[in-house]
């Protein structure tokens, strides 16, 4: 019997309740302009996984650079439903990320 594909079933499963939990504390806690670092660390995650000798370390690799990536561009939403109500607000001012100005200027990606 392989046991990989469950196992792999259940990773995703896991990772992508992470998703959910850290795309509303980062949102929270920095605001939706810091979206560019998860970006990056989904891509620097995928470009490890093809680096990786074992498969089912390259899949999970893969498997979490593709939700940090999915995060990425749920940021802007999750701004959006915090402004409507539906998840709480952090009262005074979050920390800019670094080069805001250039963040500004590209927009949130969305899907």
């Amino acid at each position: 019997m392989n046991w990989t594909g469950i196992a792999l079933g259940l990773f995703s499963f896991g990772m992508i309740g992470f998703g959910f939990v850290w795309v509303i504390r980062m949102e929270y806690h920095l605001g939706y302009l810091w979206w560019p670092f998860p970006l990056l660390l989904g891509i620097v995650l995928i470009g490890g996984s093809l680096f990786v000798g074992n498969v089912g370390w390259s899949a999970l690799l893969g498997i979490a650079g593709a939700s940090f990536i999915w995060g990425a561009t749920e940021m802007k939403e999750q701004a959006v439903r915090a402004d409507l109500g539906w998840f709480r607000k952090k009262p005074g001012a979050r920390p800019a990320p670094p080069f805001v100005a250039i963040i500004k200027k590209i927009g949130a990606p969305h899907l």
